[in-house]
């Protein structure tokens, strides 16, 4: 008795039978290029090599930045949806960079801390990311995958921290010391890689990476943390020394109303609607943040 071959095998089937099945391996292989992809981004972030500020920081993540993801929706059956979590990512770079920078840090998750620390703390910093776009092969048609951010720092005294019946934490607007922005921007190439979810993670981690390296080298360049750095230096300098601070030729800041924003209130802007960003990805796709939450 003979072993059928695989050809005797098919055509032996009932036509409806093999239509069907032929209808649902062509299914499978089409389903295989698409679906869901999910990124939980990852790294290694060694601690700076600087000499830390004589300062003690208090840090505030607001849930958004902490919980911090994106989705991106597939606009085709050729895509894929994609999911990018930061948030763990984002804290424990920033945690790293802070604690290198500064003399002390404080993070402030709760009322307590900050009746506990009122008196101890120069400045309390609050993080939000404003926008992130991205890059994918299906965007660019080449093998490289992108991510661009926009941070938003806000510097605020211990004293603008105000609790809401919820226990919340929440800020006056109108009494911070300093806004600024922060951009940042990674890049690898697939070809380095195994999969699309490392090279998606390994340029989110270049990006973090970016923006570190740009609030070290702006921080003290920025008019009002430059002049909230001389009035801390005068503040505790003894009568008849010279001030530890390295000193600035900024200007105090004018009286130019600014608009009254809270940390959650950050939200996403077109390309069209800002000044073009020469390291921004070309065609990039924005997305989102998960929708922010209550500081905390």
């Amino acid at each position: 008795m003979g072993v059928a071959s695989l050809a005797s095998t098919t055509s032996d089937l009932e036509p409806s039978v093999f239509g069907r099945w032929l209808l649902l391996l062509c299914l499978t292989l089409l389903g295989a290029g698409c679906g869901s992809k999910q990124v939980i981004v990852e790294g290694n972030f060694p601690s700076p090599l600087l000499d830390p500020l004589p300062l003690t920081l208090g840090v505030i993540y607001p849930s958004a930045f902490a919980e911090h993801e994106f989705f991106d929706e597939a606009k085709g059956r050729a895509e894929s949806d994609w999911l990018v979590k930061t948030g763990a990512a984002q804290v424990q770079f920033w945690d790293t960079l802070f604690d290198g920078m500064f003399a002390s840090v404080v993070h402030i998750r709760d009322w307590e801390a900050v009746e506990r620390h009122r008196a101890d703390i120069d400045g309390v910093l609050i993080p939000a990311i404003g926008e992130l776009q991205y890059t994918v092969p299906t965007h660019t048609n080449v093998k490289i995958y992108e991510i661009w951010m926009r941070y938003e720092f806000r510097l605020v005294d211990i004293s603008a921290i105000h609790q809401q019946e919820d226990g919340a934490l929440t800020f006056n607007p109108d009494e911070r010391l300093a806004v600024w922005p922060i951009t940042a921007y990674g890049k690898t190439p697939t070809a380095f890689l195994q999969t699309d979810e490392e090279a998606v993670n390994l340029a989110a981690v270049v990006a973090l990476r970016d923006a570190g390296a740009h609030f070290v080298t702006t921080f003290g360049a920025t008019p009002d943390i430059a002049l909230w750095l001389n009035t801390i230096a005068t503040r505790e300098q003894p009568a008849g020394t010279s001030s530890s601070m390295p000193e600035t030729d900024s200007a105090p800041p004018t009286d130019t109303p600014v608009a009254v924003e809270s940390a959650a209130d950050i939200t996403t802007t077109s390309l069209d609607e800002r000044e073009p960003d020469e390291r921004q990805p070309a065609n990039a796709s924005s997305a989102n943040p998960a929708p922010s939450g209550e500081t905390s």
